[in-house]
Order: structure tokens, then sequence, then C-alpha cells
């Protein structure tokens, strides 16, 4: 038997010959030891720490009977011990019975933040805030949109020719004019540039110039991960590549993207080469993709990316490769 078998958990025979100040240096080391162990490890321990991964809670395709597919999509993310819920789904009963079936806590999150204004991103809002009235909620900077941000006066013109009663506000009208919103007790916060929201985890807005889409205010979530960016879109109304344009600004490389790729209706030339770009232009890592991306876009992508492709369907946890 050797000193560092001793040292290190063997036990020490009576007969070994070692002093008893050896003996007692040998237990003291032990001692040691083991106490520095509680103190790195217990905490991780407590805490309970799960993997880096997205789970799946909305969608209209899905593996499991359990849970109730939907026109819409919302997603778990927990990243680095934060809990961020990625939309909201088109209607609150289905993720409510979706959260529960696969034993996910909405009343524990960091924040949220909603895409874009599409009821089947948002409409789910009114579960989450029963159970997590306070929580902040991210939202795009949409005028008029059903988050409550004002606009300016500016965006109408004036005549001053006109009597009081035939202007608006009597002519007088105030510097931003205030909109409504269904949620008026909720901690809405307007993104409206790109922000650290989190140490590592950031929020991409982008602006549509799509025909059917103009002008909707979309954002998206680029988390900045050692092995390259973790991207979740809500629908890409802007268009994929606007938003990896934008998100690469970050990182250029891309680790592995989720969500809505908004090319459910589009024609097979158009889904080729958006296609082979993800895998040839933008050299992204790996898809996991679902909602608006569309049945033949699944089909072409599965080819394109293989044994990269992620099979992400309501109800699926993936997690972070």
């Amino acid at each position: 038997m050797t000193l560092a078998d001793t040292l290190h958990g063997a036990t020490i025979p009576d007969d070994i010959g070692l002093s008893n100040f050896l003996k007692e240096y040998i237990m003291r080391f032990r001692l040691s030891r083991n106490l520095l162990l509680a103190v790195f490890l217990f905490p991780a321990l407590c805490k309970g720490e799960v993997p880096d991964r997205v789970t799946i809670l909305y969608d209209a395709l899905g593996k499991s009977a359990a849970i109730t597919k939907a026109w819409g999509f919302s997603a778990l993310v927990e990243f680095g011990g934060k809990r961020i819920l990625f939309d909201t789904g088109g209607n609150a009963e289905i993720l409510e019975h979706n959260v529960k079936a696969l034993g996910v806590d909405l009343s524990k999150l960091d924040f949220v933040v909603i895409s874009h204004r599409h009821s089947d991103h948002i409409s789910g809002l009114n579960y989450l805030f029963r159970v997590n009235p306070t929580v902040k909620v991210c939202t795009a900077a949409e005028p008029w949109g059903p988050f409550g941000w004002a606009v300016p006066n500016s965006f109408y013109r004036k005549e001053e020719s006109l009597a009081a009663n035939m202007r608006y506000f009597d002519g007088n009208p105030p510097d931003m004019l205030s909109a409504g919103t269904p949620w008026p007790q909720a901690n809405f916060v307007r993104v409206d540039s790109k922000t650290e929201i989190a140490p590592g985890i950031f929020l991409v807005p982008t602006i549509s110039q799509v025909t059917g889409t103009l002008e909707l205010r979309e954002i998206s979530m680029a988390i900045r991960s050692p092995q390259g960016l973790i991207i979740v879109d809500g629908c890409s109304h802007a268009g994929v590549e606007k938003i990896l344009e934008a998100a690469t600004k970050i990182d250029p490389h891309i680790r592995v993207l989720f969500g809505g790729l908004h090319l459910v209706g589009a024609p097979d030339p158009d889904i080729q080469r958006i296609s082979a770009a993800l895998r040839d232009q933008w050299k992204v890592d790996y898809i996991a993709i679902g909602h608006c991306t569309g049945e033949p876009t699944f089909a072409v992508l599965q080819k394109a990316f293989r044994d990269r492709y992620i099979y992400a369907g309501v109800g699926t946890v993936v997690n972070i490769p």
C-alpha cells in the first residue's frame, strides 16, 4: 500500500507501522478534502440544476397523445440557469393543458419574450398572467399593437385652418397618443433595438418588408454559448436570413436554430434556396424548427441537414447540442 492510497481513502491497517503523528495527518487530510468537496458540490445539488434545453410547449405537430396540438408556438428556454418563456401559443386553455402535462411551472420564470403581435403567439398570456402576473414580458415596439405602446402625435398631418371642434383633441394633442391593451396591469417591456436582456442573452428586433406582413415588428432571441448562437424565432416574418444577418453581428457561428421560418406556403424554389443557404452560407450546425416552417420545408431540411436535423414537435425536450 502506497502513501497515496492511504491519503485517498484506503483503510489504515493497525500493523502498517505508521507513527501516530502520520496517522493523524492522514485523517486531517481526508477531513479537509471531504469538506472542500462538500463546499463545491453541495450548492449545485441544492439548486437542482438542469441542462441547457428547449421544451416545445405549443405547436401543431408532435408525437405525444397526451399533448394537445394546435396552431401557434411557445417554448420554454432554459439556459445558464435562466428560465425564459418564448411566446405563449394561440389558446390559453391549450397552453395550460400542455404545460401541466409536461410538468412545467410557469410561475418560475426570469422573463418572457413575445416575438410579435399575432394571436397564435400571444393568446396564452391570459393563462400566464393567472399564474405569474408580475413577470417581465419583452415585446416589440409595435405602434397600436396589443401591448399598449403610445405613438407620437406626429403620425398624423395637422390642418390649422379647421375649427377646433374639427380637429383632433381640439388642435392641442398630447405629445404621445396612448394605446390600450387587454392586459393593463402587465409588466410589458418595450424592445426597439438589439438588447442584452441578461448576460449573453440578446433580443434582436426586425421589421418585415414582405407583402402581407409589411412593417410588422418581430423579436428573435439569440443566446451566445461557447458553441455558437442559439437562435429562437417566432415566425421569421422579416425573413430568416434577415434575422440571421442581424443576429450574427453578435457571433458569426450559429449552433442551432429553433422556431418558425414562415415558409408554410412558399414555392419549392424558395424553399430549396433558403434550405441550402442555411446549410452552406450561414453554416447552421443544427436545425430544430417547427410551427409555420411548412411541411415541404420540413422535408427539404431533413434531407439537407440529415443527422443535424433535430425533431422539435410539441412536447419535445431538446437538449442544446
